[in-house]
């Protein structure tokens, strides 16, 4: 097993508290909270300085959680995500359960399924989606290791996770992608 489990009950007391984490993504380094609570996800566009209406994604650890948190999905997408190899995220309409500040204007979502052993297995003891936005101020470029995460950003959050802190392979946001019967539309390659 990977050696992340003081990093893993650390950020669970934080997400459990309505805190923020700053943490190593299957992307870039990311800062997350508890994705139904309002007040968290509040929390992360005020450190970020970043508008409302800047929607943030949501990490899950697999298809089942999809399930819970999307009104209506076409089963077969989970076919398709099964092909790539690269992180990517589908925005999904009819998101339910979730903070309703995390959303779009449309009600959609923005979700990624996680491989990554540390973001998984936080998911996946959580219990709950965990935002995931780019540990940068709005505006600013993103974070792709930990040295380059402004200090305003490492000192907003409750806990700082130490597995990765100097991994330097490379990393780039996931792309973004709409589904829609079985047509794919790309909003972010």
């Amino acid at each position: 097993m990977e050696n992340f489990e003081q990093d893993l009950i650390k950020s669970l007391e934080v997400l459990q508290q309505g805190g923020i984490i700053l943490y190593p993504t299957d992307t870039v380094w990311g800062l997350g909270c508890d994705a139904t609570n309002e007040d968290a996800v509040q929390k992360i566009f005020e450190l970020k300085q970043r508008p409302a209406y800047n929607a943030m994604i949501a990490l899950v650890a697999g298809e089942r959680d999809i399930l819970k948190y999307v009104a209506a999905v076409d089963l077969s997408l989970f076919d398709y995500l099964g092909t790539l190899s690269r992180p990517t995220t589908v925005v999904y309409d009819g998101a339910i359960g979730l903070a309703s500040n995390l959303l779009n204007a449309d009600g959609s979502i923005g979700i990624r399924i996680c491989r990554e052993p540390f973001c998984r297995a936080l998911v996946k003891r959580f219990r709950k989606p965990v935002v995931s936005t780019s540990a940068n101020l709005s505006g600013q470029p993103t974070a792709a290791f930990f040295d380059e995460v402004d200090p305003l950003i490492r000192e907003g959050a409750g806990y700082v996770v130490k597995y990765r802190k100097d991994d330097r392979t490379p990393a780039s946001p996931s792309s973004v992608i709409r589904w829609n019967n079985g047509q794919v539309t790309v909003l972010r390659p």
